[in-house]
This record gives structure tokens, sequence and C-alpha cells, in this order.
């Protein structure tokens, strides 16, 4: 399993297809932290949501990038659990080196404040953290939409970028401040709303926003599954 992996990254970064995500990812953050300082966890937290669609779509190309005929053969080689398993393991390991990226961004730039302790503002260590957190969060979210867009899921490009979209449409719309449903989608918003209100959040908070996220992935995955043992 390691070895397909492997080689689906190694395959993925030769052709090239990583550059267009990746170029978008960083003109993003020079945007986001070319604009002046902010502090850590408030720049941390929407740094992951602008993050999250970029995720989904590098994992989406991943995962399309190895030919039909290919990803059977693997399927009957090493069986179709661990098939799959190989593919969301190479998109996480992709997703977690653009969340190092994101994570070190901010610092060229001096994009982080020093904390005001009259505001009551989490100091830079603590904002750290809480930005890291969030930043894997979002990796977690944005792999499973990008595995739901995938073409071993839609069979056709059109309905995968259409899943693709709308899903990063919803997860900001809906993750607005009230919204009708905003468990429908993972709380990359509410995560940024958190860290950027400026005390730090309560240990209670992140933790409710944390299982939020592992349920809904949980759910996404099992869906991702189900479709791909039907659609084999």
């Amino acid at each position: 399993m390691i070895a397909l992996a492997r080689m689906r990254l190694t395959g993925f970064l030769r052709g090239g297809r990583a550059l267009a995500p990746l170029i978008t990812l960083l003109a993003i953050l020079s945007v986001l932290y070319g604009g002046g300082a902010a502090p850590a966890a408030s720049a941390y937290g929407y740094s992951a949501v602008c993050l999250f669609p970029i995720l989904a779509w590098l994992t989406k190309l991943l995962l399309d990038t190895e030919p039909d005929t290919q990803r059977r053969l693997a399927r009957l080689a090493v069986g179709p659990v661990r098939e799959a398993t190989a593919g969301l393991l190479a998109a996480l390991v992709l997703a977690a080196v653009a969340c190092l990226l994101a994570m070190l961004a901010p610092w060229p730039f001096r994009a982080i404040s020093m904390p005001n302790p009259v505001s009551g503002e989490p100091t830079i260590v603590t904002g750290v953290l809480l930005g890291l957190l969030a930043h894997l969060l979002s990796v977690l979210a944005a792999v499973a939409l990008g595995a739901l867009a995938g073409r071993a899921v839609t069979r056709r490009v059109l309905p995968g970028v259409a899943v693709l979209v709308t899903g990063s449409i919803l997860a900001i719309v809906l993750g607005l401040r009230g919204s009708i449903a905003p468990w429908l989608v993972p709380p990359v918003m509410a995560t940024a709303r958190e860290l950027g209100a400026g005390p730090a959040p309560a240990v209670g908070t992140m933790t409710l926003i944390t299982l939020w996220t592992v349920l809904w992935c949980t759910a996404m995955v099992g869906i991702y599954a189900r479709l791909r043992r039907s659609r084999a």
C-alpha cells in the first residue's frame, strides 16, 4: 500500500499536474499575508479556509492522474480496500506538505503581529498551535471532498467538477453565522470565526469542532468507499 501511494505521488508530481493548484495556493497566500499583520490564530484560521478548496482540488487531480485501467489492475493486485486507502494516503501526504507551506508563508511577509495582552489575544505559540489544528482539520475535510469528486466515483469530468465546486461553495455559505444547516458541511468557517474572535477559544469549543470535522469526514469517506465498491 505504501509503495502504491508513493507511485501515485511520484506520477502526479512528475506529470506537472500539481503546478496549477500550487501556484494558486501561493497567489492566495501572497494576497492574504501581503496586506498587513494579524494575530497568529486569526491569520491561520482564515488561511485554513482559503486552503480548503485548493486542497480538495489537489486531491481530485491526484486521484484522477492514474488511468482507469491501471487503477483496476491495482485493485486486483492489492485489494480494493488497500487500493482506495493508498490514494487517500497519498492525498493526505500531499495536503500535509501544502499545509506546512501555508503555515510557514506568513513569516517572510511579517504578517504575524505581536499579541495585545489587554485584549486577551492568545500568545503567538498558542495562536500557532490553534492554526496548526485549523489547518489539519481543513486537510482532512478537503481530502474527503476531493475524493468524492474523483473520477473513480463520478465516472466523468463534469460531475466531478460539480461536486468539487458545489462542495467548496457550500462549505463557505453554510458555514456562515446564522445559516440554516451548518452541520451539512465541515466547520472550516466556524473554526476561522472562533480563531478570529480575539480571546483564545475554549477547549470545549475546539473539541466540538474537531469532533464535528471527524464525524463529517467519516461520513464522506464512508460514502466514498460505498461508491467505489459499486462503481469498480
